[in-house]
């Protein structure tokens, strides 16, 4: 290791010391506008999440495999359905389409028999978190 001379330590020190001097690390003020719809819908959106809850629906699952095959699975599922909501989870190693948001088990049962002519692995389940 080389040891540097007085003059040197004395010509970097002052060097970092009058370019530190100059760099400005964001000083400047940020301003942000937002339509005041926006707090609207995240109030309307704070009011469903507390009233929905996941324990208390029922779903279906009409798949569980890999990703693409999900995909798929969901993607012919809202054509066909264009009325019932759907979602993939993935729950390792599978992805599972899960449909429906019901709130008692007759309207899932009801939902699930017209989900089987076309499905016919469908399960019916009550998620938890």
């Amino acid at each position: 290791m080389r040891i540097l001379a007085p003059k040197q330590v004395i010509f970097y020190t002052l060097s970092l010391i009058i370019t530190s001097s100059c760099i400005y690390a964001q000083d400047a003020k940020l301003r942000l506008s937002q339509d005041p719809k926006f707090e609207q819908l995240l109030n309307e959106k704070r009011k469903l999440n507390v009233s929905t809850s996941v324990n208390d629906r029922y779903k279906i699952q009409i798949s569980s495999g890999d990703s693409e095959n999900a995909k798929k699975i969901l993607r012919t599922f809202k054509q066909e359905f264009t009325d019932i909501d759907g979602t993939i989870v993935f729950n390792t190693p599978n992805y599972k389409v899960w449909v429906g948001n019901f709130k008692t088990r007759i309207d899932a049962e009801r939902n699930l028999i017209d989900i089987r002519k076309k499905y016919k692995n469908v399960l019916l389940i009550k998620p938890s978190k």
